[in-house]
């Protein structure tokens, strides 16, 4: 599953990194996954500039951008001088498998903690798009927003289901790149979700 709440659209950026246990234990923090996403969203930055940003200071920001690094979440842009680091996030994505940690407690711990915390953003953020809907003009408002839709499908049929819509996601992405960035263009967060509706397990094949 990808688990980021805004993946970049860098072409010279790794399109996506597997998550280790490591790497799971350390992104599932708070403030080390909001600075990641900030570095995603709004592109290479300062430690100074970030903790300005994220309402922190700038010694714990440097702290946990270093542990972001240590696991290839970011990295040093080289774009600084001296010892004016500027940092960027190192992949476009991340993702993981769930069943990648069904027999270690701990990391099951960090993910359950990472995906509700994704969740609880996720909510923040459209409850902002909620209060500023009124803003935005007929074309852009009546494109943006909630859906839902109900499928039944075997779990190879869904694993196909999201292989397209990643496929589609990559084809506007890479068009994005080539086409003129003006006023019209804007960033805008699809955030997926597949849900069974029967909470019961299915019987192993």
């Amino acid at each position: 599953m990808h688990g980021t709440i805004a993946c970049m659209s860098d072409s010279t950026s790794a399109a996506d990194l597997q998550l280790d246990k490591r790497a799971l234990r350390v992104l599932a923090h708070p403030l080390r996954s909001r600075l990641l996403t900030e570095l995603r969203v709004n592109g290479p930055a300062t430690a100074t500039e970030l903790a300005a940003r994220l309402n922190t200071n700038t010694g714990a920001t440097s702290y946990h951008l270093r542990e972001l690094e240590s696991v290839a979440l970011v990295s040093d842009s080289g774009e600084g001088l001296g010892k004016r680091r500027v940092w960027q996030a190192s992949t476009a994505s991340h993702s993981w498998q769930n069943s990648g940690f069904a027999d270690d407690p701990d990391a099951r711990a960090s993910l359950d903690w990472l995906r509700r915390n994704y969740l609880s953003d996720y909510a923040a953020q459209a409850e902002r798009w909620l209060e500023a809907e009124r803003l935005w003009p007929s074309e852009w408002a009546d494109q943006l927003g909630f859906g839902d839709v109900m499928l039944e499908v075997s779990a190879e049929r869904l694993a196909e289901f999201h292989a397209e819509f990643e496929a589609l996601a990559t084809k506007y992405g890479a068009a994005a790149q080539t086409a003129n960035q003006g006023e019209g263009v804007r960033k805008i967060l699809f955030v997926t979700g597949a849900i069974p509706l029967d909470l019961a397990p299915p019987e192993s094949q």
